[in-house]
């Protein structure tokens, strides 16, 4: 199974970032449409993701208290079929996050400038390990300080917990 170690920080705009991005010679990818519908699981996330005409249902089990948030993560692609209208019909709901996603890429970083619905802008980082955790924790760091957002209070929530939080308030 894959791991990630990520960030995810609220921004008020993503100007500075992509200032940043620019020095250091980031690549930018792709902007996506994604639509996330999150269903009910005994273990881990699971979310079906419509990105564009793409669709993967991906699961993943991430320590959301520890100091790095290393993420262990499985995706399944389908190339044909309603998935949305497939999963729905055999599992529960439990909400749906809607974004419009800035790609980046950085030393196998994953860099998401992510406008969320209902929520607003935030950064996401996702470092892929490679050559084991030290490696991996080291290449983080690294773009953490190119992005000069070290100081910034990581969130440590996925967009489907944000959003069932914003729903609880209403």
């Amino acid at each position: 199974m894959p791991t990630n170690l990520e960030l995810k920080i609220k921004l008020t705009t993503f100007t500075e970032v992509e200032k940043h991005l620019r020095e250091i010679n980031s690549t930018l990818i792709a902007v996506l449409v994604q639509k996330d519908v999150y269903y009910k699981s005994n273990s881990g996330l699971l979310k079906l993701r419509i990105e564009n005409d793409n669709q993967s249902i991906i699961r993943y089990i991430r320590n959301e208290k520890s100091k790095n948030r290393f993420s262990n993560f499985e995706v399944l692609h389908f190339s044909n079929g309603n998935a949305e209208k497939f999963f729905g019909e055999l599992l529960k709901i439990e909400t749906v996050v809607q974004k419009k996603r800035i790609l980046y890429m950085y030393n196998n970083t994953r860099v998401h400038l992510d406008n969320v619905k209902n929520l607003g802008l935030f950064l996401e980082l996702e470092t892929l390990v490679l050559f084991g955790k030290r490696d991996a924790k080291r290449r983080f760091d690294q773009i953490v300080d190119l992005l000069h957002i070290g100081n910034h209070p990581q969130i440590k929530k996925s967009y489907r917990d944000l959003i069932l939080l914003n729903n609880s308030k209403k």
